[in-house]
């Protein structure tokens, strides 16, 4: 029997890796949804290539100019995931979320429902609304297997053992762009040298995430959500290399550490074919890089940003939506040429340090609606102060 599987962010680099590797299975593979925001061009290719009989067009001009030309009339085309009924008549096999940002949220927990097994790769559900999900996966008995190489890894090296056994996780950071740049450079760096990682291809907004560090804060979010551990319990250090995905300490005294390539396709691969005979062709051991793994503390003054780890509640509040909300527009307006790199630190710490925010870590999320709307507000009163600096 074919194994039923539905991509949501198909357009993307994550969906892209996951259909790259689906192709070379076509037989024991059927695609029933894919979904995309605007590219819908890249959306029909992909629907075509693969017989896809359901896509979600989630951007309402993009759904508009689609439907009016037409095309392919055996594809039933969605502009909303309240629509899942209609393409779901029972659980399909897996699921894997892609989309990128807050928007990632909804169609999460309106698809755990409809899936044996969710992959997600959409850092902000997790971080946002883990308690949410967690509640709709216990629910639903979905599994659920993260896709970002350090929490695979976390989650294979921590299978079938006790987290509580656990004395210390050790997140491995590249260091990015800027691991090597002297301190009075950094007022000069541009978006090209920002978006110039030495070992991963990702796009804009992941590479400045990486480049500030801020993207193993949200890691280190996302590992204390996914596994129960206190923060305490977690650290970041630097490996150059990347090889390196995730440490794991016990309080046996044996230490743990998953290594693979520097490519999606080896965690992507196992949240579809985890616990199968499937196999996956990849390099030999580096032993280069085995032989140099060159760890080193996190350097304060030169990814200033981790700081923000000392101001986070120890349970999931409405304050980690904060942060994701004015770091995703501050990078915006730095790839736009409205502020410098170094802006988005300073300006970050001043917005997630105001009062009428800090308030917020004892603020439980609710539902999505209480997200949502926080990340408005946020943007908007960013984009306030913003302009007010730019015309003073």
């Amino acid at each position: 029997m074919k194994k039923k599987i539905a991509i949501l962010g198909s357009t993307g680099s994550i969906g892209k890796t996951l259909l790259s590797i689906i192709e070379k299975d076509k037989k024991n593979c059927e695609i029933i949804l894919l979904s995309a925001n605007k590219d819908y061009r890249t959306l029909l290719q992909q629907a075509i290539k693969f017989k896809v009989k359901n896509i979600i067009v989630n951007d309402k001009h993009a759904y508009q100019v689609i439907k009016e030309k037409k095309i392919h009339s055996n594809i039933r085309i969605f502009n909303s995931f309240e629509n899942l009924n209609k393409i779901f008549n029972q659980k399909i096999d897996y699921t894997m979320n892609s989309i990128v940002g807050i928007d990632g949220l909804n169609p999460t927990l309106k698809i755990i429902k409809y899936s044996k097994r969710i992959a997600i790769a959409n850092k902000e559900s997790i971080i946002c609304g883990w308690n949410l999900i967690a509640k709709e996966l216990k629910k639903n008995s979905t599994e659920f297997i993260p896709v970002d190489s350090e929490h695979f890894s976390l989650w294979y090296g921590l299978k079938n053992l006790n987290p509580k056994s656990i004395e210390k996780i050790y997140i491995t950071a590249s260091g990015g762009p800027f691991n090597h740049t002297p301190l009075n450079h950094f007022k000069h760096i541009t978006i090209q040298n920002a978006l110039k990682h030495p070992n991963w291809k990702m796009g804009k907004k992941i590479s400045i995430d990486s480049a500030t560090m801020i993207n193993k804060v949200y890691e280190v979010i996302e590992a204390k959500n996914i596994f129960d551990i206190p923060y305490k319990k977690i650290e970041i250090i630097v490996h150059p290399k990347s090889y390196a995905h995730c440490l794991l300490k016990f309080d046996n005294g044996l230490l743990k550490i998953i290594f693979h390539e520097t490519t999606m396709k080896i965690p992507i691969f196992n949240t579809l074919y985890f616990n199968t005979n499937k196999k996956i062709q990849s390099k030999k051991i580096d032993l280069q890089k085995l032989n140099k793994l060159n760890l080193q503390s996190v350097n304060l003054k030169r990814f200033p940003i981790v700081k923000i780890l000392k101001l986070l509640p120890n349970k999931i509040s409405l304050y980690e939506t904060v942060i994701v909300s004015a770091n995703d527009y501050l990078v915006e307006l730095f790839l736009n040429k409205k502020i410098k790199f170094t802006d988005i630190q300073k300006k970050l710490f001043k917005i997630i340090k105001s009062k009428e925010f800090l308030k917020l870590k004892k603020k439980i999320p609710n539902n999505v609606k209480d997200i949502v709307e926080l990340n408005k507000y946020v943007r908007s009163k960013i984009q306030k102060k913003v302009y007010k600096s730019l015309n003073d």
